[in-house]
């Protein structure tokens, strides 16, 4: 009897070139990645995003796009890459992994049943494409640590921002890594592909 193909983790991130994917304020501070983003760097998202059908998101980073992301739908003066991306970001399942949430507004979201580890697991499991986590550094550093995560989406944005939240922290186990695939876009950031070799 044949096995039941595995779903692939992708981790998705914008990471500056001191290695942060978040300034000194956290989350907030995004303004080195926005002035950056362009309809090319949108094409490339739709790209990347559209071969998911289930997003994992922490805490912070499912408030951040709720706010965002289905205005951007509903405005008739959105460019139509990126309210095609908003819409991706309505339908597609989300997963929030959070301690202090109790529910959830968004259409197609949940919070996790289970611990990370287990979870994922869970869904690498089950029916669908692939799984993406859009930008949650603590889950691809917990993931990575678990030696979940299949494959590294990584936008390498020219700018360094001097401190804040580093998407590599300490600890991490040993990997090695090809390059898939690197696309230069027109802001002069890079999208990196990785795959982890087996």
């Amino acid at each position: 009897m044949d096995t039941p193909a595995t779903r692939k983790l992708i981790a998705s991130a914008n990471v500056s070139l001191d290695g942060f994917s978040a300034g000194p304020d956290g989350d907030n501070d995004v303004m080195w990645f926005v002035e950056h983003v362009t309809d090319n760097l949108s094409t490339y998202f739709e790209g990347v995003w559209r071969g998911s059908t289930t997003a994992l998101l922490g805490r912070k980073n499912y408030e951040g796009f709720y706010a965002v992301w289905p205005g951007i739908t509903e405005d008739a003066e959105t460019p139509v890459r990126q309210r095609e991306l908003g819409v991706w970001m309505n339908e597609v399942e989300k997963v929030v992994f959070s301690n202090t949430l109790m529910e959830l507004e968004w259409e197609n979201a949940r919070l996790a049943e289970r611990d990370l580890e287990d979870e994922v697991r869970e869904l690498k499991g089950a029916e669908g494409r692939d799984l993406i986590i859009l930008n949650s550094a603590s889950i691809i550093q917990q993931l990575l640590k678990a030696d979940l995560v299949d494959e590294l989406r990584l936008n390498l944005i020219p700018a360094t921002v001097g401190g804040g939240l580093r998407l590599f922290g300490d600890g991490l186990p040993r990997a090695s890594w090809d390059l898939a695939a690197a696309t230069r876009l027109a802001s002069g950031a890079l999208g990196l592909q990785y795959s982890r070799k087996t």
